[in-house]
């Protein structure tokens, strides 16, 4: 920790914990985790030629000399000079390019804007105008101007405009010093030769010779008089020449100026245009930097705050996130003892299902084994049983009654003759022969349908060995 002081022409700038941006002061103790800068706010002269073009696009030269310096009546404007000039000397290029390039871009667009003789005859004005743009400029580093200067405008080498002016003017004046000289000297004649005319002809009243002579002096003053305005009116003819010569140059020297005089504003513009976005970018820089100091300093209480509440908050959700997974591992846990229960007692009666029909099956073997043993292993015999015993033929019969009942099926009868006859005496028997009768086309329909021989015990079919269509 330190004690600073500043001089008279001197202010501290004081940035760090503790301060919220920056800190001006002339005397202050500065901490170890602050930052102290010294800076100067005396005014510097800063003289520049800045090269101008008018609005006929004459290009010339303006010297300028301006007094420029941090404004220390403006707190505001004083913390803004700490903030983006303070860094670098006052008397450094960076500083000198800055304050020219406002100076040179203003006067540029306020003189492209005005003619010559506006520039000659409005000087004050002029001088005004620019001040009160360039000071607009400079307001943003916290700059003021104390004193401008304008200096006599300068002719750019190449382009002597103000030159031929004043040699125009010089022209102009020697010319006319000749006409007023040749005016006088041809009333002087004039006049001497009306006087002497008067002379002649009072003499003329005194002697009669005085006539002749006074007719030829007459003569010789119309001759003399008819020679001064010969040489008036040749020297105006060269008068008018030369003027149509000088016309003339001012013609081709004006095409000549108007010619570089475009070329040298588009290059302007273009060097203006560039500077301009190498100022604006410096000056981002520097109010990206301003900001983002001034962000790390109130974001930091705000992260620390932000910081313990999240903590806070997260143990607490931990704890409830512990509770509650407690008790979902317990609910879990009573659900798998419930799962277990349910899947051994399903177990169990699948187990049981699977002894019952084990059991089944074994039963149905045994069944099966004893049919074939009373049919001497005849698996014929047990099937045509089976089918017996379980309506097979029945279901047959009914299913063919079905499939036939809109058809024109081919019936057999057998008729015996003489059969009523013998078993006339016998009503019993004659029931039997008719159930005899009708075993045969039952039997060929089931050995048509299904090819299954009757059992041997009963008889063959006719046809039954031969090989079936």
């Amino acid at each position: 920790m330190s004690y600073k002081v500043a001089r008279a022409s001197e202010y501290l700038a004081i940035t760090g914990g503790g301060i919220k941006d920056i800190k001006l002061a002339k005397s202050a103790w500065v901490l170890p985790w602050q930052s102290c800068t010294v800076f100067d706010v005396s005014p510097v002269n800063y003289t520049f030629e800045v090269q101008a073009m008018s609005s006929e696009k004459l290009p010339f030269v303006i010297p300028a000399v301006f007094t420029i310096g941090p404004r220390v009546d403006d707190p505001h404007a004083l913390l803004l000079y700490a903030m983006l000039m303070s860094q670098h000397d006052k008397h450094s290029n960076h500083v000198n390019e800055l304050v020219q390039g406002v100076i040179e871009g203003e006067t540029r667009v306020l003189v492209a804007s005005m003619t010559m003789e506006e520039v000659f005859k409005g000087t004050k004005e002029f001088k005004k105008e620019v001040f009160e743009k360039v000071q607009l400029e400079l307001n943003q580093f916290g700059l003021v101007i104390y004193n401008a200067n304008v200096k006599q405008l300068v002719d750019v080498p190449g382009h002597e405009y103000f030159s031929y002016l004043g040699q125009k003017t010089q022209m102009e004046a020697a010319n006319q010093a000749k006409i007023d000289v040749a005016e006088a000297k041809m009333k002087g004649e004039v006049g001497a030769k009306e006087r002497t005319g008067l002379t002649i002809q009072n003499a003329a009243k005194i002697d009669a010779e005085s006539k002749i002579i006074s007719t030829q002096r007459k003569g010789e003053g119309t001759k003399e008089e008819i020679k001064v305005k010969s040489e008036v009116q040749v020297f105006q003819n060269e008068k008018e020449a030369l003027v149509a010569k000088a016309d003339a140059a001012l013609a081709i020297q004006k095409a000549a100026l108007t010619k570089s005089s475009r070329v040298a504003e588009v290059e302007a513009a273009k060097a203006v245009a560039m500077r301009e976005a190498e100022l604006q970018t410096q000056v981002e820089k520097m109010n990206a930097l301003t900001r983002t100091e001034k962000l790390k300093a109130e974001f930091l209480s705000k992260a620390t705050v932000e910081y313990e509440t999240k903590v806070q908050e997260a143990n607490w959700e931990l704890y409830n996130k512990q509770k509650k997974a407690e008790a979902v591992l317990y609910e879990k846990q009573k659900q798998a003892e419930a799962t277990k229960a349910a899947a051994d007692a399903a177990f169990y009666a699948k187990q049981r299902e699977a002894e019952g029909i084990v059991a089944m099956a074994n039963a149905q073997g045994t069944y099966i084994k004893t049919l074939l043993a009373a049919v001497s292993n005849d698996y014929s015999a047990m099937r045509d049983f089976l089918m017996i015993n379980n309506g097979v033929y029945q279901d047959i019969a009914k299913t063919n009654a079905i499939a036939i009942k809109d058809l024109q099926p081919k019936i057999s009868v057998w008729n015996q003759g003489g059969s009523d006859q013998g078993m006339a005496g016998g009503g019993g028997m004659k029931e039997i022969a008719g159930l005899y009768k009708m075993l045969p086309p039952v039997l060929d329909t089931v050995y048509e349908q299904t090819g299954m021989q009757p059992p041997a015990w009963i008889g063959t079919l006719r046809g039954a060995d031969e090989p079936r269509q």
